[in-house]
């Protein structure tokens, strides 16, 4: 709530719990990192509060080091919170390698369940700044489209290699997991083509997910369900085929 995570900074709770995170104790980091995320949540006050007390960089340590699974899970939680709408931070997340530590859990084992939520904020932060450059704009619109001008995210994105990892997690058995992939597939298309065009292993895997949605998209046509779930995951994909 808005409101709580107000009173719960200008009672100086906020400053606490940021300190919390360097707990030596995993629940005690895990939990604070929750109510971090959760003091954050679309509430621009409290996330300028946040980066002035060095959250970002105690939770980029939490996802760089040896951490166990739930303690690393609420952090990204509190980092995807403190990312959304704030261009400011999402500049300080690029200059302080935030891309390589997020990359970093993609070559340990056991961070699976992280992928996927990886996968989103990505996806979100581009999207994000697509939308505000597609919308009119008033003038307090224009001063965000400048601050957001400066997140060079994309060019980051391409350069750190992530056109070779995304379409990897296709692999994962999940629907929920592949439509989110789709999604950052989607949206990288453009600006990973060349890359796409050479990867047979992609080509391969659409393919076979080509095949696999369009008899589950039959069956829920079948069952009189005309715009279903896996209808939307096949266009999706013909659409990712075409573009290549």
């Amino acid at each position: 709530q808005v409101d709580n995570a107000k009173d719960f900074l200008s009672m100086g709770g906020l400053q606490l719990v940021i300190e919390g995170l360097n707990s030596s104790e995993a629940a005690l980091k895990e939990h604070a990192a929750f109510v971090l995320g959760a003091a954050l949540s679309s509430n621009p006050k409290v996330q300028i509060e946040a980066i002035e007390g060095g959250a970002l960089q105690k939770l980029l340590v939490i996802l760089a080091t040896e951490q166990p699974l739930p303690v690393r899970k609420k952090a990204l939680f509190a980092l995807s919170s403190l990312l959304r709408h704030f261009p400011y931070a999402q500049q300080q997340f690029l200059k302080l390698g935030g891309l390589q530590v997020l990359q970093g859990l993609f070559r340990q084992k056991g961070m699976e369940p992280l992928h996927v939520r990886v996968v989103t904020l990505l996806y979100d932060l581009i999207m994000e700044k697509m939308l505000l450059e597609d919308s009119q704009h008033g003038e307090q619109m224009e001063e965000k489209l400048q601050q957001y001008r400066q997140v060079r995210l994309v060019p980051a994105v391409l350069e750190q290699g992530w056109c070779a990892l995304v379409p990897n997690l296709l692999a994962m058995p999940e629907h929920d997991t592949r439509e989110k992939v789709l999604k950052l597939v989607g949206v990288l298309v453009a600006f990973c083509r060349e890359h796409y065009r050479g990867d047979p292993a992609l080509g391969t895997a659409l393919s076979l997910l080509q095949s696999e949605y369009e008899e589950l998209a039959a069956e829920e046509q079948r069952e009189g369900d005309k715009d279903g779930y896996f209808r939307e995951l096949l266009g999706s994909i013909n659409t990712i085929i075409q573009e290549l």
